[in-house]
């Protein structure tokens, strides 16, 4: 920061650039003495300098001109007093004192010190010297003391008269208190970069006032959101630049005005008023808001990054394998749910891919980018799921987090819940599922207060709702409600021609991260399509792992698969013996060429039972 320094006088100026030039060398010295002096400084602040040191009427002047620069009085010490009243001395006691007031400050108690007539005129601009001499001499003085313009007019009129000069230390002390301005306005400027750096880079629209009402901070995001410039609403009344923020009323009140809803140039904003109080006293206001769209946007996104971190729906309608019509035509009605906002009903036995189908249906839509949630409503208590669901405060129950915690409803956000076994909740809980659905609204257990959510529900289940409806087993009005779009996944029973892709997928995935090549039979697979899959997928699925764990050669044969199958049943009961016996076992032996042992195995039946059930054919 620049510091000048003004000397009124040639003699002044020498002392200043002897005094100042070991030490304080950074300091500008120049000549200027009252008006001129003005001039001097005019342009010293406009070469940069913040800080000017001068003295008595320069000072004044300067300061009347209303330059944008500091101003740093030389002091007038006692000793400058001293040296100039024993100068005058040798003249007469009668001394007259014409000088500004801060020169002369404390002179009257050194005339009975010093033993002489005192007697002060005191001036406030540089055309009231002359007057004042004149006066000081019609009144008896015979010498006159004081600044440079005292001493010029004095010499005019031929009356002998002392200048008061500013010593070393006087100018050293105004240098040093120069210096401590400097470095104090140094941090207020880093401290006001930073805040108008806060401001200006803040998501809120800021807007403050001080105590009159007049506007003096308007942040980059009110004048976008207003509309009005910041240049023509500092300075202002805010009753002129914005009337309805009302802030006035704030600075009357002293009270805070929260959560209050403008409508600004077709806008929603949420403003909060809040009065600045010095030492218990409205010494301002301020005002923040922001655009109701962006705390919307934000809520998503952060949503999205801290909740739905673990909710990504990972499956998509390519993972659906199989080529048969039924299959086709579900995945054609599946892609036209997902275009839709409307909740789906799917509908499947245990095993289909229910799931598959939900996740899909969610990447497929517009929903996308946002979350998916699943949750089994058959794994929890009701009461604990009701907790996962809608959330709670703090203290809402025992051993409930002192925090609290989002429901799942509120985690899903702008994506997909999928409620899967949703024919397991019970009736309680169907009724709060109902309103959230109703309302888009939830509520956390323990809490009175409401919050929206924009959520798609996929609802799953392996039972017939109508028949549990019917049976005052589940709401009725929750069914219609989730019955809006229905897919029926079919069991691999009615698919049997994709049951080979299946089995050939699933092994090339167990035995990827092996050296070993395995392929199925034409046997095999004829075996596996031929098997009823009351597990479906998940079952074929699993016999299929076990089958690349135990086959340890290059073909996994009829035989192989016949023992996995085996497995599966209770002792005694073949899986393919069902209604036409003597079919299966014709289709068993030809497989096997008729080798009975292989065929009985592949039955999932010892070879003594084979014999008997070919005996009883024989016998018919």
């Amino acid at each position: 920061m620049k510091i000048a320094f003004l000397a009124p006088d040639e003699g002044m100026l020498a002392t200043a650039q002897a005094v100042l030039a070991a030490e304080h060398g950074d300091v500008a010295v120049r000549l200027g003495l009252l008006s001129a002096g003005v001039t001097v400084a005019r342009d010293l602040v406009a070469g940069g300098v913040e800080i000017i040191i001068t003295r008595g009427g320069t000072a004044s002047a300067i300061r009347d001109a209303g330059l944008a620069v500091s101003i740093v009085e030389v002091s007038i010490t006692g000793f400058d007093l001293i040296r100039a009243v024993e100068k005058a001395r040798a003249f007469s006691s009668n001394i007259a004192v014409v000088a500004f007031p801060s020169m002369v400050m404390g002179i009257d108690c050194l005339a009975p010190i010093l033993e002489v007539n005192l007697r002060n005129y005191i001036i406030n601009s540089e055309f009231e010297a002359e007057a004042n001499v004149k006066r000081a001499f019609a009144d008896g003085a015979d010498v006159v003391i004081g600044g440079v313009i005292t001493a010029k007019v004095a010499a005019l009129h031929g009356i002998p008269a002392v200048f008061i000069e500013s010593g070393a230390e006087g100018i050293i002390q105004a240098v040093q208190e120069a210096k401590r301005l400097a470095q104090a306005r140094k941090l207020e400027k880093v401290k006001a970069g930073l805040v108008k750096t806060v401001l200006d880079y803040a998501y809120e629209g800021v807007i403050s006032v001080d105590h009159t009402g007049r506007v003096t901070v308007f942040n980059p995001v009110a004048q976008r959101l207003t509309g009005i410039d910041e240049a023509r609403a500092v300075g202002c009344p805010i009753s002129e630049v914005w009337p309805e923020l009302k802030l006035a009323d704030v600075l009357r009140t002293g009270r805070d005005d929260l959560d209050h809803l403008l409508r600004v140039k077709g806008k929603r904003i949420l403003c909060n008023k809040i009065p600045i109080k010095v030492s218990g006293q409205v010494a301002g206001a301020v005002a923040n808001f922001q655009d109701v769209s962006k705390i919307q946007q934000m809520e998503e996104r952060i949503r999205r990054e801290i909740y739905a971190s673990g909710h990504v729906a990972s499956f998509t309608f390519d993972d659906v394998l199989g080529h048969t019509p039924i299959i086709e035509n579900t995945l054609r009605m599946a892609k036209e749910f997902a275009a839709t906002q409307s909740a789906v009903l799917i509908l499947g036995e245990t095993g289909t891919g229910k799931e598959v189908f939900a996740q899909s249906i969610h990447n497929h839509s517009q929903r996308a980018g946002g979350p998916f949630v699943a949750i089994n409503c058959a794994a929890l208590p009701s009461q604990i799921l009701e907790s996962e669901l809608f959330g709670y405060v703090g203290g809402a129950f025992t051993g409930a987090m002192r925090e609290g915690r989002p429901g799942l409803f509120e985690v899903a956000h702008r994506g997909t819940i999928f409620l899967d076994e949703i024919a397991e909740m019970d009736l309680a809980t169907q009724g709060k599922l109902l309103r959230v659905l109703q309302e888009k609204k939830v509520m956390r257990l323990g809490s009175d207060k409401v919050i929206p959510v924009n959520v798609r529900v996929i609802a799953a289940t392996n039972r017939t709702l109508k028949q549990m409806v019917s049976q005052n087993n589940f709401r009725a009005d929750l069914y219609y409600r989730l019955n809006v779009l229905r897919l029926r996944v079919p069991p691999l029973r009615e698919r049997l021609a994709d049951i080979p892709v299946y089995a050939r997928y699933f092994l090339a995935r167990y035995t990827a991260a092996t050296d070993r090549r395995l392929a199925f039979t034409d046997d095999a697979l004829d075996l596996l399509a031929r098997y009823p899959w009351p597990g479906n997928i998940r079952e074929l699925e699993n016999t299929v792992e076990r089958i690349a764990v135990v086959c340890r050669e290059g073909k996994a044969t009829a035989t192989v698969v016949a023992e996995m199958l085996a497995d599966e049943q209770e002792p005694g009961i073949s899986p393919f013996l069902l209604e036409n016996e003597s079919e299966e076992i014709k289709k068993a032996l030809a497989a096997t060429r008729g080798k009975y042992g292989e065929a009985a195995r592949l039955l999932g039946i010892s070879r003594s039972t084979l014999w008997r059930r070919i005996k009883k054919m024989s016998g018919k």
